[in-house]
């Protein structure tokens, strides 16, 4: 079981295998990931489901790492989709804040400035798959909730 389900949530049900801009899809994956979870159950329960999506993505890269050898292999994704719901988690659940929301975590995933970068390079394992994303999806909740204040000020 842990040879199939590994595979099946580190590439998110074998999205992290599109041949084009496999973390964009995982971030995209994120997007109808964080408004259902958001609209069911507040930001309290999508912060309870982006907690359960880093523990078994944590998990999953791990496997990943160990079966193939590889560090932070393109397919796994989930990496994503918990950095990109995490940066949601400070914006409204309105179209315009899931698109700033969206360029944000991308921009920081893929520059990776410091301390983004450090974490990319140092934390090893799967702990180290999920971190830079996770530090991505921080840095954007971040300058979203300031935009939010300032803008509601």
């Amino acid at each position: 079981m842990k040879q199939t389900l590994a595979p099946l949530i580190a590439t998110c049900c074998g999205l992290g295998y599109a041949p084009w801009a496999p973390g964009t899809l995982g971030s995209l994956a994120a997007l109808p990931l964080a408004w259902g979870l958001g609209a069911a159950f507040g930001v309290t329960g999508l912060l309870v489901g982006i907690s359960l999506i880093v523990a078994a993505g944590w998990w999953a890269a791990s496997q990943m790492e160990r079966r193939t050898g590889i560090k932070d292999g393109g397919p796994i994704v989930i990496d994503e989709v918990a950095g990109q719901c995490l940066a949601l988690a400070a914006t409204p659940r309105e179209i315009w804040g899931y698109v700033l929301g969206f360029v944000l975590f991308r921009f920081f995933d893929i520059v990776k400035p410091w301390p983004i970068n450090w974490a990319d390079r140092r934390i090893a394992g799967g702990l180290g798959v999920m971190a830079d994303d996770l530090m991505a999806g921080a840095g954007a909740a971040l300058l979203l909730a300031g935009a939010r204040w300032f803008l509601e000020r």
